[in-house]
């Protein structure tokens, strides 16, 4: 069996489904949150790797570096964000932190 474009186009579709409904259905845990979105980014990162080996160039695979990049800042100044939020509040709700007060 070979494995075409459709099947990784279809994966990264299911993935980002998956992280749509996480993004929904979980509104109260802010790491489950940003798992989602992780996982949403991979998904789409996926299809960049797979059209671009499909069509025979390396400008979606650079992409996906970039990509890569962002989402690792982004892991790690959110969880950051999420630790002092943490301490100050003793929750990690997101219905309990909707006032952001200095």
């Amino acid at each position: 069996m070979i494995i075409t474009l459709s099947h990784f186009l279809i994966l990264g579709a299911i993935l980002f489904c998956i992280a749509l409904a996480g993004i929904f259905l979980n509104r109260k845990n802010v790491i489950i949150l940003l798992m989602a979105i992780e996982l949403m980014l991979l998904a789409v990162n996926m299809n960049f790797v797979a059209f671009s080996r499909y069509l025979g160039n390396t400008d979606g695979q650079v992409f996906v570096f970039f990509i890569l990049t962002v989402a690792a800042a982004e892991a790690a100044i959110g969880l950051a964000i999420l630790v002092t939020v943490f301490r100050n509040r003793r929750t990690i709700d997101v219905e309990e932190l909707d006032a952001l007060k200095g």
